[in-house]
């Protein structure tokens, strides 16, 4: 690596989390709102589940928008949608990026493979690149520190 990155670092596709986040608020004010102004006949039951609807599309949306991969100097915190993993940085042997794939894979020590969804394309395919590369290269360069 040519110059030293300041850690921590975070990496999350801030894109996609800005619209997921602004639409989940929506859903919620728009389901509340239809809950309200709905017909006379319809009862509180199913103007409460109106509300609860909305909330589970938020929900959603809040899932789909936690993603993020942040390097520190002990290691990782890769975030992914439903759960989140630690590693040391001895325990990631490689970072792969290859064109088509949907995010980074992580192959570690022990011979599995974990997404790292926080770096996708979809966000744009030059960043996505360029946070793979550097993150690659602070693997090299925490790796021969720790080897």
């Amino acid at each position: 690596m040519s110059t030293p990155l300041a850690l921590p670092v975070t990496w999350a596709p801030r894109r996609n989390r800005a619209v997921l986040l602004t639409l989940g608020a929506l859903m919620v004010v728009l389901f509340a709102v239809l809950a309200v102004v709905l017909p006379e006949n319809w009862q509180l039951r199913d103007r409460v589940m109106m509300v609860i609807s909305g909330l589970l599309f938020a929900a959603v949306g809040l899932m789909l928008a936690r993603p993020k991969v942040v390097a520190d100097a002990d290691g990782l915190t890769v975030v992914n949608f439903v759960r989140s993993r630690r590693l040391a940085w001895a325990e990631v042997v490689r970072v792969n990026l290859k064109h088509g794939d949907p995010w980074v894979m992580l192959d570690l020590a022990d011979g599995t493979a974990l997404a790292a969804v926080g770096i996708q394309p979809a966000g744009g395919r030059e960043q996505a690149v360029t946070a793979a590369r550097t993150l690659r290269d602070l693997v090299e360069e925490r790796g021969a520190a720790r080897g």
